[in-house]
């Protein structure tokens, strides 16, 4: 699957490591997921970590790796007798209620939200992730006749609230709150991202909200995402607009300006339905052209720096030939993950002694590791670029990027060179936020 992402052109991948309260890694205090093996709490024969072997593989493809935790939902369904004697459900039932057939942790009590702090940070100081990143699930997504039995923690630990709605998003800002001062505490240069249902609010019912007639996860799901963003509690935004352009009741176009005017200089990646695509159902999306649309429409937007797809698998199945049109065309070019200033506005120095000499297969260019950078932040990888003889110098072009790498290695083979045929070169170092260096002296080279 790596393989396949990188070569339509995808940079970053959202790993779900932690369904419903269990484990996709082997340093964790939940245990592991039946998902990966069959049965809660039986690891992999023979044992390996697959979010440590996810992270190695993603890195040698210049992919980087968000580890997407689910952070409330508990089980995916109600065969609670095949959890795991030591599932957190049968160690602390308290924590607890039922809701659609299924446990979900009570965003309430204050241990619950230390216990998924505690979680997160497992991940953060055992793994090499480039991000932690979250999905929509806070309190669950309504159901006609069922209703939230949190009355008794509402009472508990209500407070100075006299309005349980007010006080149920406040449960869900204070986590966020928490995960990102934890998360930044303990690794600085980890990025942050949560991806919300697409609407916020409707117009019709907050005059801040989107010209859009959808579910409003502010009022459904106690999910106050443009707080969020607004407090700078989050790196990134990733709203599901996973709706087509012209839709009658959520049109892209409208949430696409909406998320982009609340994005308080935070980044906005903007969801994509690939999965829709595929519906059987007949939509909008059946168009060839709908997504590519949607993606020129966000192209034209300052404020947007890209695209996250929902999911992995539907690109997979290349439905209508879209990841055609991505490897082939929209993501033919690479691109480095944009750097996030306010984590980090330092980039590395450039690469020292850079020479290029002709090798048996091809052009060999070495260098050496840059001085340290104003941060101290060792360099993280390398970007080479190539031009023709006659051409200009121009790093800010894609085209000319000949190879991305993060690793540390300070030498490379260009075999793609044609004999007798004058190339120049330069290479710049990355810090782990992708901030890039000034380039190093262009060095011009022939293959005889």
């Amino acid at each position: 699957m790596f393989d396949f992402m990188q070569q339509a052109g995808i940079n970053a991948v959202m790993l779900q490591i932690r369904p419903a309260a269990d484990a996709f890694y082997a340093k964790s205090r939940e245990p592991w997921s039946k998902w990966l093996t069959g049965k809660q709490g039986r690891g992999p024969i023979p044992p390996y970590d697959p979010l440590e072997f996810a992270i190695t593989e993603a890195h040698k493809r210049n992919l980087e790796l968000h580890a997407w935790f689910n952070p409330y939902r508990a089980t995916n369904d109600g065969k609670f007798s095949a959890l795991s004697p030591d599932h957190i459900t049968n160690l602390k039932p308290e924590w607890f209620f039922i809701y659609g057939g299924i446990k979900v942790f009570d965003p309430g009590i204050p241990e619950v939200r230390d216990y998924i702090v505690k979680v997160f940070l497992d991940v953060v100081d055992n793994y090499d992730i480039d991000g932690v990143h979250m999905d929509d699930y806070f309190y669950p997504y309504r159901i006609e006749g069922q209703h939230i039995n949190d009355a008794a923690t509402f009472k508990k630990y209500g407070g100075d609230f006299d309005n349980i709605d007010d006080w149920r998003r406040n449960n869900v800002d204070t986590l966020i709150h928490m995960l990102t001062d934890s998360i930044h505490k303990h690794k600085p240069r980890i990025k942050f991202g949560i991806s919300p249902f697409g609407v916020w609010a409707n117009k019709s019912q907050n005059p801040e909200g989107s010209e859009t007639h959808g579910l409003p996860s502010y009022y459904e799901l106690y999910a106050d995402s443009r707080k969020w963003i607004k407090e700078g509690w989050v790196d990134y935004i990733n709203p599901q607009i996973y709706f087509p352009i012209g839709d009658r009741s959520v049109p892209f176009e409208k949430l696409l300006d909406w998320w982009s005017d609340n994005t308080y200089n935070r980044h906005l990646y903007v969801g994509q339905a690939a999965y829709r695509i595929n519906e059987r159902r007949p939509g909008r999306f059946k168009n060839p052209n709908a997504m590519p649309d949607e993606i020129k429409l966000l192209r034209t937007n300052p404020r947007v720096q890209g695209s996250v797809y929902f999911s992995a698998k539907s690109l997979l199945n290349n439905p209508l030939g879209f990841t055609d049109s991505l490897r082939e065309n929209y993501y033919f070019y690479p691109a480095l993950p944009p750097p996030m200033l306010w984590l980090d506005s330092i980039p590395p120095n450039p690469p020292i002694n850079f020479m290029a000499i002709q090798g048996k297969t091809g052009i060999d260019l070495k260098w050496a590791t840059p001085l340290p950078a104003k941060d101290k932040e060792p360099v993280y990888g390398y970007v080479i670029y190539r031009f023709d003889s006659n051409e200009k110098v121009d790093l800010t072009d894609p085209q000319y990027m000949l190879h991305i790498q993060y690793d540390t290695t300070t030498s490379f083979t260009d075999i793609t060179v044609e004999k007798g045929k004058t190339y120049l070169y330069v290479v710049t170092a990355l810090d782990r936020l992708k901030n890039e260096s000034e380039p190093s002296p262009t060095i011009a080279a022939t293959m005889h």
